[in-house]
C-alpha cells in the first residue's frame, strides 16, 4: 500500500463527521468571545465629550484632587488613562506622559484580548469546511469505484445517484464553514474598529491633562504682567517728574 492509498484509507474511515463536529465545537466558542466582548465593551461606554469638560473645568481651577475623583467614577477605558497621568502630574508633564503610555498599553491589551481568535477563525473556518468536503468526495468515488462489473448494468442510475447525494452532504461541511467565517470576521472587524476609536479617545483626552502640565501656571503669568506693569508705571512716572523739573 503506497502513501496515497494510506491517506485514502485514513479519510474514509474517518469520514468527515469529526470534521463537522470541530466546526461545531469553534462556532460555539466564536459566540461566546462575540457576547463576552460586546458585554465588555459595553462596560466601558461614557460620554468622552463630557468627561474631557469636566477634566478642563477642574485643571483650570487647579482642582487635580477633583479631577482624578472624576475620572476614577468613570469606567471608561480613556479615564483609567487619565487617572494615571495624574497620579503622576506632580513630577511633572514627562512623568505623566510616561505613565499615560504605560496605561494606554494595558487598556490596549484588554481591548484586544480574544480578538485573535475571531479573526484566526473567520479565517480558516471556510478552508476546515472545505477539508470536510474533499473528505466527502473523497468517499463518494470511492463508492463509486466499488462497484462491481456484475452488477454494472443494475447500478448504472443508481450509483450516479448515491455519488451526488454523498457530494451533496460533503458540500454542508464548506456552508457550515462559511456561516462560521463570515459572523466572525464582521465582528473582528467592528471590535477592532471600536478599540481604534477608544484609543483614539485616551489619547485626546489624556492630552488634555498634558496641555495644563506643560503649560506655565496662571498665578505666575499674572504676577509678571503685574511687575511688568508697575515697572511701566515707574518709568512713566520718572520722564513726568523730568518733564515739571525742565
Amino acid at each position: 500500500m503506497n502513501l496515497v492509498e494510506w491517506l485514502q484509507n485514513l479519510m474514509t474511515n474517518f469520514g468527515a463527521s469529526w470534521v463537522m463536529w470541530l466546526m461545531i465545537f469553534l462556532s460555539v466558542i466564536s459566540v461566546a468571545i462575540m457576547l463576552e466582548r460586546g458585554w465588555f465593551y459595553w462596560s466601558l461606554r461614557d460620554d468622552i465629550g463630557v468627561l474631557a469638560q469636566k477634566l478642563r473645568d477642574h485643571l483650570r481651577k487647579g482642582d487635580a484632587e477633583g479631577a482624578q475623583k472624576t475620572m476614577e467614577a468613570s469606567p471608561s477605558a480613556e479615564a483609567a488613562v487619565v487617572v494615571a497621568g495624574l497620579m503622576e502630574a506632580d513630577r511633572g508633564a514627562k512623568a505623566a506622559d510616561e505613565a499615560m503610555q504605560g496605561a494606554m498599553a494595558l487598556q490596549r491589551m484588554k481591548l484586544e484580548r480574544r480578538l485573535a481568535f475571531l479573526g484566526t477563525l473567520g479565517n480558516n473556518a471556510p478552508f476546515i469546511g472545505l477539508f470536510g468536503t474533499v473528505i466527502g468526495v473523497v468517499q463518494a468515488f470511492e463508492k463509486l469505484g466499488k462497484q462491481t462489473t456484475s452488477i454494472a448494468t443494475q447500478s448504472a442510475v443508481a450509483a450516479p445517484q448515491e455519488v451526488m447525494a454523498a457530494i451533496a452532504e460533503a458540500l454542508v461541511a464548506t456552508a457550515v464553514g462559511l456561516l462560521i467565517a463570515i459572523p466572525a470576521v464582521a465582528m473582528y472587524n467592528y471590535y477592532q474598529r471600536l478599540s481604534k476609536s477608544i484609543l483614539a479617545n485616551t489619547d485626546a483626552l489624556s492630552h488634555v491633562l498634558l496641555s495644563y502640565l506643560v503649560a506655565p501656571p496662571a498665578p505666575e503669568r499674572s504676577t509678571s504682567k503685574s511687575n511688568k506693569s508697575d515697572s511701566n508705571d515707574k518709568v512713566k512716572a520718572e520722564r513726568g517728574g523730568a518733564k515739571d523739573e525742565a
